[in-house]
Order: C-alpha cells, then sequence, then structure tokens
C-alpha cells in the first residue's frame, strides 16, 4: 500500500455525514486513465511518479479509498474515464448512498460524473450540453453565435472543442421547497486558450441561466469544475464579477489573428467558496488553482472548507500524482449551508 496517503489528515475533518440543512461538496479532476498512461505522461509529464503508481487499478483504490472518506453530499469529478464510472467509481460510491450521473465528452473516452447522497437529494432534471453543439444550434445562445460568427478562426475552434457541461437539478429529500442546480464542467486546458474558455463560460452560464431563471425561478446554484483558469484570468473574472470588458487582454490570447473583442455578461452573485488556493494542480512543470466551487452568495453560505494537505504533503514524492495521491489535481472540499 502506499503508506500515509496526501488525504489522510483530510478525513479527519470529514469522518461524518454533515447534518440536514448544510451540504459538503466536493470538486475533483480525477486524471484520466486515458492522459495518465501514455508514454508522454510517464516520461515527460509525470516521470517523477513510480510507474505502478499511474496504473489504473492502483490509482482507483486509492480514489475509492478518498472519496469514501469525504462523506460528501455532492461529487463533482473531471476526467473520468467510462469504464472507471461503470466498474468502479459508481458501484463503491453506491455503497456508501451516493447516486452518480455520468457525461461522456463525444471525442475522448473521458467525462465528467456528478454524485449525490440519495438520502438528502432526489433527481428531479438533466440538463447537460455539449458547448460546440449548444453553441451552433441553440437559440439560448443566438446572440453570442452572431457576435463569434465575425471570428471564423476563434469559432472554428471552438467548434472543434469536445467540452462539456452536466447539469443537474436536485430537490431537498426533507424539504422540497429547497431545490438546488448542480452544474459540473471541465474547459479547454490550453495556457493561450483564454478566449476559448471565456465562451465556452459565457456558454456555460447562459445555459445556468436558463435553468435558473426560467425553468426554475431564483432556484440557487453550485458551479463546480476544473476551468483551467488561475484567479488572476479574464474567465475567473468574469465568473466572479459578472461581466468581462471587450478590451480584456484574454481575448488576444492567443495572439492578434485569434483576437475577439465582445463584452459578456451573467445575473449571477458566485464566490469561490475554497477561496483561491495556492495550486490545485501541481506537477514537475506547472503548479496553479485551476479547480473551484462557486456557489450562489445570495442563497448559499460557506460553513467550513477542509484544509488542502500541505506543501509538505504535495512534494514527499516531489509532485503529483504519487504512490499516496492518484491524481494531479487536488479535491476541493467544502461544507456550505442554506441562507
Amino acid at each position: 500500500g502506499p503508506g500515509a496517503c496526501t488525504f489522510d489528515s483530510r478525513h479527519l475533518y470529514t469522518k461524518k455525514v454533515c447534518g440536514e440543512g448544510s451540504i459538503r461538496a466536493v470538486s475533483y479532476n480525477i486524471l484520466a486513465d486515458t492522459y495518465a498512461q501514455t508514454e508522454f505522461s510517464r516520461t515527460v509529464l509525470y516521470p517523477y511518479c513510480a510507474p505502478y503508481a499511474l496504473e489504473l487499478d492502483y490509482r482507483q483504490n486509492l480514489l475509492k479509498k478518498e472519496l469514501a472518506g469525504y462523506s460528501a453530499d455532492l461529487i463533482c469529478l473531471q476526467e473520468v474515464d467510462k469504464s472507471v464510472f461503470v466498474d468502479s467509481l459508481a458501484p463503491a460510491l453506491d455503497a456508501f448512498g451516493l447516486e452518480g450521473l455520468f457525461r461522456i465528452k463525444e471525442k475522448q473516452h473521458e467525462g465528467l460524473a456528478t454524485f449525490y447522497r440519495r438520502d438528502k437529494f432526489s433527481l428531479l432534471s438533466q440538463h447537460d450540453i455539449a458547448f460546440s453543439e449548444a453553441l451552433l444550434s441553440d437559440p439560448l445562445h443566438k446572440e453570442l453565435r452572431d457576435k463569434l460568427a465575425k471570428y471564423p478562426l476563434v469559432q472554428e475552434k471552438v467548434l472543434q472543442r469536445s467540452s462539456v457541461l452536466q447539469v443537474s437539478v436536485l430537490q431537498s429529500t426533507t424539504d422540497p421547497s429547497r431545490k438546488i442546480c448542480v452544474a459540473n464542467t471541465h474547459l479547454y486546458w490550453h495556457p493561450k486558450g483564454g478566449n476559448i474558455r471565456l465562451i465556452q463560460i459565457a456558454v456555460a452560464l447562459s445555459h445556468i441561466k436558463h435553468i435558473a431563471c426560467d425553468l426554475y425561478p431564483s432556484i440557487p446554484i453550485i458551479f463546480c469544475g476544473d476551468f483551467n483558469s488561475t484567479p488572476s484570468s479574464g474567465t475567473y473574472s468574469f465568473i466572479n464579477s459578472g461581466g468581462i470588458a471587450e478590451d480584456h487582454e484574454d481575448w488576444v490570447s492567443n495572439g492578434e489573428e485569434e483576437r475577439c473583442n465582445m463584452p459578456l455578461s451573467h445575473p449571477f452573485k458566485l464566490l469561490s467558496a475554497c477561496g483561491e488556493p495556492a495550486y490545485t494542480n501541481y506537477i514537475g512543470g506547472f503548479h496553479g488553482c485551476l479547480d473551484y466551487i462557486f456557489i450562489d452568495k445570495n442563497a448559499l453560505e460557506v460553513e467550513q472548507v477542509i484544509p488542502l494537505p500541505s506543501h509538505e504533503e504535495v512534494t514527499t514524492h516531489q509532485a503529483l500524482p504519487s504512490v499516496s495521491h492518484p491524481s494531479d489535481h487536488i479535491a476541493l472540499i467544502c461544507d456550505l449551508k442554506w441562507k
């Protein structure tokens, strides 16, 4: 076995399921096997990681141990291989009272998974979309589609991406008047793709607005994911402040020829529940904060944030993943309560 794990000390805070009126939420990019087991990963991305610790069976066992110990009510995962969801995570978490939903990315063999605690929530409806498809065909995004049509190079890039958004509307089993909209996503990863991420998040927020303002008026939202955006990025600023100016530097993130200036806005008052940690992703060549749990600050407040592993724990084996940590990302965990 791995000996002491990076999440052991975190489990001390999450021994019990939190009480009624509170929600423990987890967001975690669990590193898809599709990416962990390539020659590139073994030699370039994670050369410091013992090869056996990149094997799927090894990482799955660690993951199940880690996730089970969080006693969560909501878990949003990114980079979930379909087989991992079906054969491993869904049955394991089912035993701990969690129901799982899966959404594949069309071109990849991985996708998003959302789990919710059965005795706290029931599923009312699902509203998953693929960004490119929604942008092309949904009347909701006509205005954005028209703006984007002026920038064919960027438009083509956005439409090539297979990123998806998973949205589930849940209802409290004890108080049916309490409903919640849980969104989960994994935005485009490229360091110079700030402009693409801005378009993706604009589509996501318009779609969520349709659900939380039109279909279920004034329902609170929790928006989890790997946004591939640091706190200094346009995407983070847009989510946090409700708008982005057309002259923001991220519109030229990939150079002049892919400039696409447009002002955007959304109606939500969102807050990063776990703040802005120094990093949520830690590999040999990079570390930064890319993952967030955004909450509707009108309806929800943060009760506690489960501390992240210490820098010492993260770097015991140089970087992540390692024999004691199954992913290159770190799970975010917080307890929220209804206002």
